[in-house]
């Protein structure tokens, strides 16, 4: 069996140009994440269906090109659930979340699931054998 040094992600291609996304293979699931030359101003994800990150990053390319030059792609390893990728793509959003530029294309400007599991009294947290 393939290994990666990381658990999530099975591999990366970063800073690819708007023009180059045809030479992606179809089906790709996971997040991407689309630059307007360094300044990050969309983060996105797919699960597969409908063509994968290709077919989204085409559908991005028709709509806003002129608002990102490139993009990186981060493909999941397949026992990756589904709930996974958006869990890691809310992450990201809740990080960017007052980030006027990188928001630039972002609908969403948080994630709302995170609210369930904030705690700002980091001093009063657990030692790390409770149950979350």
């Amino acid at each position: 069996m393939e290994q990666s040094p990381l658990r999530l992600i099975k591999r990366c291609a970063e800073y690819v140009s708007i023009d180059d996304i045809n030479s992606m293979r179809k089906g790709l699931r996971g997040i991407y994440v689309l630059y307007d030359n360094d300044d990050v101003v969309y983060v996105g994800m797919t699960t597969g269906g409908r063509g994968g990150i290709r077919a989204r990053l085409k559908r991005h390319r028709a709509k806003k090109a002129n608002l990102w030059t490139h993009c990186s792609v981060f493909e999941v390893w397949d026992n990756i659930r589904d709930e996974e990728i958006a869990e890691l793509e809310g992450l990201f959003r809740h990080i960017y979340r007052h980030d006027s530029v990188a928001n630039k294309l972002n609908a969403q400007r948080g994630f709302k699931l995170m609210r369930a599991v904030t705690d700002n009294d980091i001093a009063n947290w657990a030692t790390g054998d409770d149950d979350a």
